[in-house]
């Protein structure tokens, strides 16, 4: 009778057992990156209610909510307009829209990989009770920002319409290839940035003196020409396009801003943009697009082979 009811108890615990692993989310660097690519796509509901969750605590008990996010961007296009075409005129024909254009992509690009860096480690009691893919965490930052990228686009036209400035119709398809490149781009520095921080606490304020500096290596600012002439003239202009956000914010810039007059006197004449066909600007988005998609699968492997000790770093 003993026998028999151990037998029984052990048959029960190991159906339980089986009941249990079969339920069990294994953190484990043998998960390949094609599994993990089809969790990711399998849990895009709870990425969806990750990205409202940061949406709605930025602005909460806000009484203007996501207009705050629309009147950064209406406020430096004003301040550059009086400031560069009213007040010094540097010469670039309706500047703030030129601006804008550059800022819009960037600040789309900065905030993600931001909030992303720290949101493993701002959410290490759901990392240790919660079994989902971690991967969703800092892809929530990249989705929140893609929100705000558009409220942000919206100004955008709106300059665009007020200041009667055509865009450059056969580049405008380009947009959507460039925003695609932007959303890897990002996503892959956010998944790799994510893990590393949680490791390495000092990646989020190191990563705030980089984006400074990479900023200002960006043409955001001013125009491509006036540095690429520089570069060109040393035979390193490829330097310009070793950041993927160069070719990305071109793109823009010449297919909304759509001016290539020249700058500068009879004897020196720079262009504001590359008078380049839209096959350059499709192969140069082509080439993104490899090196982004390569990041990402090389961020979700790393990624990876770090998340086995979360837990224990948190």
């Amino acid at each position: 009778m003993l026998d028999h009811f151990q037998s029984e108890e052990h048959s029960e615990g190991s159906d339980r057992g089986r009941v249990s692993r079969s339920e069990l989310h294994v953190v484990a660097a043998s998960i390949s990156v094609p599994k993990r690519i089809v969790r990711l796509w399998e849990y895009r509901p709870l990425l969806a209610s990750m990205v409202r969750k940061e949406l709605s605590v930025k602005y909460k008990n806000s009484v203007l909510g996501f207009v705050w996010s629309m009147l950064n961007p209406a406020l430096t296009l004003v301040i550059y307009y009086v400031v560069f075409q009213l007040v010094f005129k540097n010469g670039i024909p309706q500047f703030a829209i030129f601006l804008l254009c550059g800022l819009v992509v960037w600040n789309f690009f900065a905030n993600a990989i931001m909030g992303a860096t720290g949101s493993i480690v701002a959410n290490a009691g759901i990392i240790k009770k919660v079994s989902f893919p971690r991967e969703v965490l800092p892809l929530a930052s990249v989705g929140s920002s893609m929100v705000f990228f558009f409220l942000q686009g919206i100004v955008l036209i709106i300059a665009l319409v007020v200041a009667r400035d055509v865009p450059a119709f056969s580049y405008l398809p380009l947009v959507l290839f460039a925003f695609v490149d932007l959303m890897i781009f990002s996503g892959a520095l956010a998944i790799l940035l994510g893990a590393l921080n949680v490791f390495y606490r000092d990646t989020q304020h190191l990563l705030e003196i980089v984006l400074m500096a990479w900023f200002w290596a960006t043409p955001v600012v001013y125009p491509y020409q006036q540095i690429a002439g520089t570069l060109s003239r040393h035979g390193i202009l490829f330097l310009d396009f070793i950041s993927p956000m160069t070719a990305i914010i071109l793109t823009f810039q010449r297919a909304l801003y759509a001016k290539v007059s020249p700058l500068g006197s009879l004897h020196t004449v720079v262009h504001i943009l590359p008078t380049n066909s839209v096959l350059w600007f499709a192969g140069q988005l082509s080439i993104v697009f490899i090196v982004s998609t390569v990041l990402f699968l090389i961020a979700l492997r790393v990624f990876g082979r770090m998340e086995g000790n979360f837990a224990e770093e948190l």
